[in-house]
């Protein structure tokens, strides 16, 4: 298993649900930005955007600098990239599950036709 701690975890995953985080994650994947600028495409307030900017910032997703009264910010990828490892683990979990449902249900098919033929 991937050695993540849970609160970073926790943190990253509650700040990547909500799809306005989200859109504001996408956009710095472009690169930097300023506050403003983040809050352009948005119908509300400077505070609310803002809001959303100190939860993806408590989650280590972006990073703010300042100069002078602009506030410039960029993607930080590390704690999507351990939420990635995180899910990719449950993924091989599964896959492993479902091939395993895959040999049994041949079996079982190997064994209906091996009987059907005999009857």
């Amino acid at each position: 298993m991937v050695k993540c701690s849970n609160r970073s975890l926790s943190r990253t995953f509650a700040a990547l649900a909500d799809p306005t985080r989200r859109r504001i994650l996408e956009h710095l994947a472009h690169g930097d930005s300023c506050v403003t600028d983040l809050a352009r495409p948005y119908a509300m307030s400077l505070p609310a955007v803002s809001k959303h900017l100190r939860v993806l910032e408590s989650a280590g997703l972006i990073r703010r600098r300042r100069r002078g009264r602009v506030h410039r910010l960029n993607l930080e990828a590390a704690p999507m990239q351990a939420a990635q490892q995180w899910i990719e683990e449950y993924r091989k979990f599964w896959e492993e599950s479902f091939d395993r449902l895959d040999e049994y249900l041949k079996k079982l098919q190997a064994e209906d036709k091996k009987h059907g033929d005999t009857k």
